[in-house]
C-alpha cells in the first residue's frame, strides 16, 4: 500500500539546473504536506541528468529513451500515478516557471471541493502576472485566447493556458488520453474533453516567473489553439 495518495510529477526537457531548484522547493514543502515525486526527462540533449535527484522510495525517476513530446510524457507520468493507485497527482513544468509552493493550495481544494482537477490561474489578478514579468504581448494574447475559448465551449475560465494541474485520478481513468495530443495541445484538449463530459474545473491564483522568450512562438501558438478548439468543438 502506498503511504501517499498524493503523486507530484515533474515534466522535464533540458531544464538543467532548474530541477535542482524545484526539488529543493519540493522537500521543504514535504514537511507539511505528504507526496511523493516523479521526474520524467523527456530525452534531455543538455545536462539535466546531472540533477537527477537520488532514487528513494519516494522519489521516482524516469528518462524517456527518445523524445515523446510534452503531451506524450505527461501522459507516461498519469499511467503511473495510475498503476500506482495514487488518489490525485499535480503536475509541475522542469523549467520552474510554475511555483511548486501552490502544491497545498491545490491538494486542499480539490479535497474540500470534490472536483475533477484545480489549475492554477495567473490571470485572476493579472497585475501580479505582470509582476511576474510576463510579456505584455503574451498577457492580452492569454486574455483574448481565454475569452475565445470561453465563448465556444460556454465556460468561464480566466486562464485557459495554464500549465499548473491537479488531477483527480478517478477522474483521468475514465478519459481516453491515448487519443489526446503528444504535443502542446495536450493541456487544452484535456481540458475540453473534461467540459464535454460535464466534469468540473476549478481554479486558483498563482504567480508565475518568466524569462526570455521569443515571440514567433507564441503568435503559432495562439493560431494553432484557435484553430484546435474550433476542431475539438465539433468532433
Amino acid at each position: 500500500m502506498l503511504k501517499n495518495k498524493l503523486l507530484v510529477f515533474i515534466v522535464t526537457y533540458n531544464s538543467s539546473f532548474r530541477l535542482k531548484i524545484i526539488l529543493s522547493k519540493l522537500r521543504k514543502i514535504q514537511s507539511h504536506t505528504s507526496f511523493d515525486i516523479l521526474v520524467s526527462d523527456d530525452c534531455s540533449n543538455d545536462d539535466t541528468i546531472k540533477y537527477f535527484p537520488t532514487i528513494n522510495k519516494r522519489i521516482f525517476t524516469n528518462i524517456n529513451k527518445k523524445n515523446l513530446g510534452y503531451g506524450g510524457n505527461v501522459k507516461k507520468c498519469l499511467k503511473f500515478a495510475i498503476k500506482k493507485k495514487y488518489s490525485h497527482a499535480v503536475m509541475i513544468h522542469g523549467d520552474n516557471q510554475y511555483d511548486a509552493r501552490y502544491i497545498k493550495d491545490l491538494y486542499n481544494k480539490i479535497k474540500d471541493s470534490k472536483v475533477d482537477a484545480v489549475t492554477g490561474s495567473r490571470m485572476i489578478n493579472p497585475i501580479d502576472a505582470l509582476g511576474g514579468k510576463m510579456p505584455i504581448y503574451k498577457l492580452i494574447g492569454n486574455l483574448t485566447l481565454t475569452k475565445i475559448f470561453n465563448l465556444l465551449f460556454s465556460t468561464n475560465f480566466t486562464d485557459a493556458h495554464t500549465g499548473l494541474w491537479l488531477y483527480n485520478i478517478a477522474t483521468i481513468k475514465k478519459i481516453n488520453i491515448k487519443n489526446i495530443d503528444d504535443k502542446y495541445n495536450f493541456d487544452n484538449q484535456l481540458r475540453i474533453k473534461l467540459i464535454k463530459q460535464k466534469k468540473k474545473i476549478i481554479e486558483i491564483p498563482i504567480k508565475t516567473y518568466y524569462r526570455n522568450e521569443k515571440s514567433s512562438f507564441h503568435i503559432m501558438y495562439a493560431i494553432k489553439f484557435i484553430l484546435d478548439i474550433i476542431k475539438q468543438k465539433f468532433v
